[in-house]
């Protein structure tokens, strides 16, 4: 017989869902913030999510780019970002490639929110990778626009791995 007191009972409270749910407050709390007052000082955003999630809106072209999966920066250039608690839904203006675009996303299709600025981000179950084990790779990030001298079409693949906290190192 197996000595099941080394693991703790399954709990019967959703914890996993209610840490979740408060994660997923502290990006909207962060979108909120900089939709009336700006990126303050470093501060900038990747926001990844999944691009078959249920109202998600896109350009057609940048679906056919990204069929399943894209990351934004929210830095430099970007207007009228909009968070929308009651209906769990943001929406951004950004430019790819020159061509402005505007892109509405539901809350719950964000798989990922990270600050590079001070190494902050988190990850999220979304209804297509909650049933996949493994977390997806890291998606291509569409460049901000570049300047018109140096025109980048390259996608660049952007890895949140730097990103996660860690825990101390003991000496």
């Amino acid at each position: 017989m197996e000595d099941d007191s080394n693991h703790p009972p399954e709990s019967l409270l959703p914890y996993d869902a209610w840490m979740e749910a408060a994660l997923r407050q502290v990006m909207v709390r962060a979108l909120q913030h900089v939709a009336v007052h700006g990126l303050p000082g470093g501060h900038h955003f990747y926001i990844t999510f999944n691009t078959n999630h249920p109202g998600v809106s896109i350009p057609a072209r940048l679906k056919a780019q990204y069929p399943e999966e894209m990351t934004i920066v929210v830095q430099h250039q970007f207007w009228d970002l909009m968070v929308d608690e009651a209906a769990a839904l943001m929406s951004i203006g950004l430019s790819f490639g020159g061509v402005p675009a505007t892109l509405r996303i539901p809350l719950s299709a964000i798989s990922a929110f990270a600050d590079p600025y001070v190494r902050h981000g988190m990850r999220f179950t979304t209804p297509a990778t909650a049933e996949e084990a493994p977390p997806p790779p890291p998606a291509p990030a569409p460049e901000p626009e570049a300047p018109a001298e140096q025109p980048n079409d390259q996608p660049q693949v952007v890895s949140l791995d730097a990103f996660r906290r860690r825990p101390p190192t003991k000496p």
